[in-house]
């Protein structure tokens, strides 16, 4: 067999496949064989028919079809793999430009590739990362949150404020014509916690029991969305929430520790864990962000364009692919679709830059991966999906994605060695270790040690997102 590369852009090619009729012998083996167990011919047995009378019986057109259909797909791998220089990440567009039967099958394959990147050097990258000091204020936040887990509600007869806790009644009425979907009784609600009708707060601070008040505020949803209703709430109960007192008795009660001082003590030390742990990871992030900024990163369209496609997919099945439920949705966010289309290519573009990027990264650190951390990323996405880690297995076995579990470890891994290696420091210059967080260059268990990025852009979880899918589509 014969390939060359033709590099259309840096980030697709061309490759021109010659295969001699010789070497498809075993596909055409293969192709009789099937051909033979599809067709009945008279004084012969389904399977047995030999292969001159079944193209004398049906033609060699069929024959040739079932053996380039079958030898492309190998033909295509083969020529990849003796390409060095190229690095597949879409689905390849192929064309046959020849069979001449007896001599040879020529084909062409155009495909987006990775692009070549030249990445800066490690040691020489430097990120600035926030203090990790901790206030006695967050401390004593921290205590107060622990004490209103313990705290009680009893009923005052006074003026409801703000921490208060009332139960209310709440209709609606547009063009005084009342909205069903936006009444309700006997509602519990925080005074000062918002997020449910713009107005509610300032209406009920300073409402007694029995009292009622009526504002105008925007409908967020429903078919008055935007519109203006007349809102009417009425409080029927008053509750002030009482805490505990802090002492070593509530220490006692609210945790394992004797004390009170043994209690904050343990706060403070989980306040700056949790500050070193966001340290670590505002330095991955930072630091990928300069890798990225250090470097010119082409991008393949079609990879692109999936990106899009899976954005919108995960988005819209939130409303069951409702396009009229999403695009409600989207008006209570003041969003249009055009909006949110501009806003989901640049967050493709941008997770697709940064994979590129970890991907070059991973090549260039030799960066492999253990079977213990694959077996523990698995675990982990199971987790956070809900889902039983060999049921996760089998989803993403199923979906053909298991490969990019093992990417998305390599990329976290390459992220990590880039952290090690370059220089962090607080905003005054001062040195940060952050190896007590990351492992050291041989650990292979500190994949989780940081916790991802919010919208995982530089690791992508396409693989949990498939399993999931999977198994909302059987339930």
């Amino acid at each position: 067999m014969k390939s060359t590369v033709e590099h259309l852009s840096p980030t697709r090619v061309r490759i021109n496949v010659e295969v001699p009729f010789d070497e498809l012998k075993p596909d055409f083996d293969r192709a009789y064989k099937t051909i033979a167990q599809q067709v009945n011919i008279p004084g012969f047995r389904k399977g047995k028919v030999p292969a001159r009378i079944l193209e004398a019986r049906i033609g060699r057109a069929p024959v040739l079809d079932e053996v380039v259909n079958n030898a492309i797909p190998a033909k295509y791998q083969e020529a990849v793999v003796t390409s060095e220089d190229v690095t597949p990440i879409g689905r390849p567009d192929i064309e046959v430009t020849e069979i001449a039967d007896g001599e040879r099958l020529t084909f062409t394959a155009e495909v987006d590739v990775r692009p070549e990147i030249t990445l800066p050097e490690l040691d020489g990258l430097a990120v600035e990362v926030d203090e990790t000091e901790v206030t006695e204020d967050e401390v004593t936040e921290q205590l107060d949150q622990l004490r209103a887990r313990f705290g009680t509600l009893a009923g005052v007869e006074r003026p409801a404020q703000k921490g208060d806790y009332v139960q209310i009644d709440l209709s609606a009425a547009v063009d005084g014509e009342p909205v069903e979907e936006a009444t309700t009784t006997g509602f519990s609600y925080e005074v000062g916690q918002g997020g449910l009708i713009d107005g509610i707060d300032e209406a009920l601070e300073g409402m007694s029991a029995d009292e009622e008040k009526t504002f105008t505020s925007k409908l967020v949803a429903g078919e008055h969305a935007d519109s203006d209703a007349e809102i009417t709430v009425k409080v029927t109960t008053v509750k002030e929430r009482h805490l505990p007192d802090a002492d070593d008795e509530f220490a006692q009660l609210a945790s394992e520790f004797d004390t009170l001082d043994e209690l904050t003590e343990n706060l403070r030390e989980r306040l700056g864990r949790s500050k070193r742990m966001e340290q670590a990871a505002q330095a991955r992030d930072r630091l990928l962000d300069a890798l990225v900024e250090g470097a010119e990163v082409p991008l393949p369209e079609s990879v692109v364009a999936a990106e899009i496609e899976t954005r919108t997919h995960d988005a819209v099945h939130a409303f069951d692919h409702d396009e009229d439920k999403f695009a409600e949705f989207l008006s209570t966010q003041d969003k249009t679709r055009e909006q949110f289309d501009t806003e989901t290519r640049e967050e493709a573009e941008k997770a697709v830059r940064y994979r590129l990027v970890l991907d070059t990264l991973a090549d260039r650190e030799e960066i492999s991966v253990g079977d213990q951390e694959l077996t523990e990323r698995i675990v982990y996405q199971a987790q956070q999906y809900g889902m039983a880690p060999e049921q996760f297995v089998q989803q993403i076995q199923q979906a053909g994605q298991l490969g990019v579990i093992y990417q998305d470890v390599r990329r976290s891994k390459a992220l990590i060695t880039a952290v090690r290696a370059a220089t962090v420091t607080l905003p005054g210059g001062e040195p940060v270790d952050l190896s007590d967080l990351l492992g050291s260059d041989d650990d292979e268990t500190t994949v989780e040690e940081v916790p991802a990025d919010a919208d995982e852009a530089a690791t992508g979880d396409e693989a949990a997102d498939t399993a999931a899918d999977t198994a909302d589509a059987k339930a």
